[in-house]
């Protein structure tokens, strides 16, 4: 078995280490690029939402590469997201690709499920053995995790913005290579140090939330770098969702930490008090959230045509107005182009930076 699996943000990290856990040959999509998309796109309709395009483009690019099994995560509710294994088998299949794929369902509340699938996975590997890879894929994710918010910190701040990138970009390099918990350690604790070390300028940046769909919000590659764009523009970016918070929600049981799905879930009350599918209402419930953590403006992401978000956007005027904070949307689709995106996010900041004057002088 060779297998594989889609990217989304720096997920591939943990992923390897898990499938390589449970003894399998692992045969990782390059990293996404302008072939991809267009790979993607040429095969999907064009209604399509772009991440499963993206998704598309990373199998045909690991099946070229000799990968035999696709592991795709499953789902339900009003996201297509769902029907996205379905689909994706389909196309592939009328492409003339011969292999296997590998639905790996959130359990229904029983962690033993999911031990129980990565066990049927893996390479005559034992639940104890199962345990331990996920164990272990888990530790790594969070060492990920605390570079990734230790970047979001230092990068609007540092004086030298490109060496805070270029120590980020290695860190990650390291973290995917280290083979056990001391090389994990090493490789964490070293470059946290690095980025602490930067030289800052001392200007208080803008707090900004990114908030929307969660491949969207993750995947850099999908939102066209917003995080880093905007931090070039020194402004310190929150996302809204972590892939450890939604693996805790849905896969865990929130057996890990609390749930933060469920903080966001209260937050959204009363402007929007069910679900709307995808991640519509944590979207509401974190716009909320950032509002009464006094942030300085929110901007939603998601794929063109994502209902979920739609639905999301059509409140948040609601809660912009009655939490005053203020709201950007951006929908992105193989069409968006750099210099667009570029041009709102510096109109949006400078607004940001106007009424933060003006409230400073009015108070």
């Amino acid at each position: 078995m060779k297998i594989t699996y889609p990217h989304m943000g720096n997920a591939h990290i943990a992923i390897n280490a898990m499938l390589e856990n449970l003894k399998l040959e692992v045969i990782p999509p390059p990293p996404i690029s302008k072939k991809t998309f267009e790979l993607g796109v040429k095969h999907c309709p064009e209604f399509a939402c772009m991440p499963l395009k993206i998704n598309l483009g990373n199998f045909i690019e690991a099946l070229d590469l000799g990968a035999d099994t696709i592991l795709m995560a499953g789902g339900w509710g009003p996201c297509r997201f769902g029907y996205y294994a379905q689909v994706e088998r389909d196309i592939l299949e009328d492409l003339g690709f011969d292999f296997e794929m590998v639905i790996l369902e959130a359990p229904d509340s029983r962690v033993s499920e999911l031990f129980q699938q990565l066990q049927a996975l893996g390479q005559n590997v034992s639940i104890w053995e199962a345990f331990k890879a996920l164990k272990f894929a888990w530790y790594k994710l969070q060492v990920v995790e605390k570079l990734e918010r230790s970047f979001a910190y230092i990068h609007p701040r540092a004086a030298d913005k490109n060496r805070v990138e270029d120590i980020y970009d290695k860190g990650l390099l390291e973290l995917e290579r280290a083979q056990d918990k001391s090389d994990i350690d090493e490789a964490g604790s070293k470059n946290l140090d690095r980025l602490n070390q930067m030289v800052l300028t001392g200007k208080k940046p803008l707090k900004i939330g990114l908030v929307g769909e969660i491949y969207t919000v993750l995947e850099p590659m999908a939102n066209y770098s917003i995080a880093r764009c905007l931090g070039r523009l020194n402004v310190e970016v929150d996302n809204s969702i972590y892939i450890s918070d939604w693996l805790n929600d849905h896969l865990l049981g929130s057996l890990v930490k609390k749930s933060h799905q469920k903080h966001l879930v209260k937050c959204a009350r009363p402007y929007l008090n069910y679900s709307v599918g995808g991640h519509g209402l944590e979207t509401v419930g974190s716009t909320v959230d950032y509002a009464r953590k006094k942030y300085d403006g929110v901007i939603q992401v998601g794929p063109l045509t994502c209902m979920p978000e739609i639905v999301a956007q059509s409140v948040l005027s609601s809660v912009s107005k009655e939490e005053d904070i203020p709201c950007m949307t951006l929908y992105f689709d193989e069409h968006a182009g750099t210099a667009g995106i570029q041009t709102r996010l510096e109109a949006f900041t400078d607004m940001l930076k106007r009424k933060k004057t003006l409230t400073a002088l009015t108070h």
